[in-house]
């Protein structure tokens, strides 16, 4: 009896599995508007690493991201970082920039970018306190530039 009970909980969880696999999920790449002049590769490079997923509009969806529930969690990560500083969309504005330059700062002298979750995909983009020291300051000189247009 255990084991019937066992079997059917397993084929409802599967068909469920299966089913979730049709909610339609946004997975997209809007034109890049700006580029960003790099002061340095280093920053460049430090930006790849840890920010570039999330914030702008060259994402790399890996395979995961295909796959219901994780694919719900990436997009909507994905879809909010670009809501909040979207690096391939940036004003020309100086005052912009400078604003948007303090909030890169904060977020990562504070640890909250690049967040948690996504280090076990991405341990790379772990920086050292080294890499953060440079990339505030890389960010600094690249953001008191306006970006170039596409």
């Amino acid at each position: 009896m255990a084991i019937k009970v066992v079997l059917v909980v397993a084929a409802v969880l599967l068909v469920g599995f299966v089913a979730i696999q049709f909610v339609p999920v946004q997975r997209t790449d809007p034109p890049v508007v700006t580029q960003l002049d790099w002061d340095s590769a280093q920053t460049k490079a430090l930006a790849q690493r840890a920010c570039m997923d999330c914030h702008s509009n060259e994402t790399q969806w890996p395979w995961y991201s295909y796959v219901a529930p994780v694919s719900w969690l990436v997009a909507h990560d994905v879809e909010e970082g670009r809501r909040e500083v979207n690096f391939s969309q940036l004003s020309t504005d100086a005052n912009r920039l400078s604003r948007v330059s303090q909030r890169v700062q904060r977020a990562i002298q504070s640890g909250n970018m690049p967040p948690a979750q996504y280090f076990p995909t991405h341990p790379d983009a772990q920086l050292s306190a080294d890499e953060k020291l440079a990339f505030i300051a890389g960010m600094q000189k690249t953001l008191s530039k306006p970006p170039l247009s596409k």
